[in-house]
């Protein structure tokens, strides 16, 4: 099967987000140009490749580790460009113009996975429960003592529904209903800042194992590991394992492991 290069528009769909580095004024602040399409978002195009090439498979069996070293903006043009392929996965890059690459992929249908994880059974966050402030103190205490789960519905009015401005151009299975990275990936940030409060924090990476495709209207469960802690350049990072599952039949969907920058250097 061979997997093409592709080109599209990058569309930031959460400009009002809760976190603020999608906003024009807190991304200028930073030294960015405006605010950053989200990294889930981005980690979308490199996936979208796999899903036009190996359909279902990749959404039952599809390994991707997705590393984002510089950002996307809303309109902006990209091209994802496919460095190294195989029969069973591919390497690719997502360049702007007149950048270099601004992300990177590993995206792999793998034979055998591993096993899928089971259910801890975390305990639920509670609506409107207050949220600590992801100091590097509050931090370590949930790596500790753990983290609370939480629950998504998966439909077509989320604002993550599409990846793309026009939905019609995104692979066909998510446009059937499956849902889409943004969407998988996003879950692990949304967890992570419901359990301490970031703003404003940086998606880089994600390592995922898919298990199960992901249709419309499901009822996700997610529960998360804080695994390691750490400061590199005066940013304050976070790498978390994300596991999603089905709340009515505990099935899991898709593991993620995600790292973040989850206090930025001077805050």
């Amino acid at each position: 099967m061979l997997v093409q290069n592709w080109q599209g528009e990058a569309f930031n769909q959460v400009p009002d987000s809760k976190n603020e580095i999608h906003g024009d004024k807190v991304a200028k602040d930073f030294g960015f140009k405006g605010g950053l399409v989200p990294g889930v978002t981005v980690s979308a195009y490199l996936i979208h490749p796999a899903v036009e090439a190996f359909g279902m498979d990749y959404l039952e069996r599809g390994y991707a580790h997705v590393r984002v070293n510089k950002p996307l903006y809303d309109n902006e043009m990209f091209e994802v460009q496919i460095t190294e392929q195989s029969e069973h996965g591919y390497s690719a890059s997502i360049v702007p113009p007149d950048r270099p690459a601004s992300a990177t992929a590993e995206v792999k249908i793998l034979e055998a996975p591993p096993a899928p994880p089971v259910l801890r059974g975390d305990e639920l966050l509670e609506k409107d429960a207050p949220i600590p402030d992801a100091t590097p103190e509050n931090m370590q205490r949930l790596m500790q003592d753990g983290c609370k789960a939480m629950h998504y519905r998966w439909n077509a009015e989320h604002n993550m529904n599409t990846y793309l401005r026009d939905r019609s151009k995104m692979a066909k299975l998510h446009q059937d209903g499956y849902a889409n990275p943004s969407f998988i990936l996003g879950i692990s940030n949304w967890i992570l800042s419901g359990n301490a409060y970031v703003n404003p924090w940086v998606h880089m990476e994600t390592r995922s194992q898919n298990y199960q495709a992901m249709p419309a209207g499901v009822r996700v469960l997610s529960e998360m590991q804080i695994t390691d802690l750490f400061n590199r350049k005066g940013h304050e990072f976070v790498d978390a394992t994300v596991n999603l599952f089905n709340e009515d039949t505990g099935d899991c969907f898709t593991s993620i492991e995600l790292r973040a920058i989850y206090r930025l250097r001077g805050l």
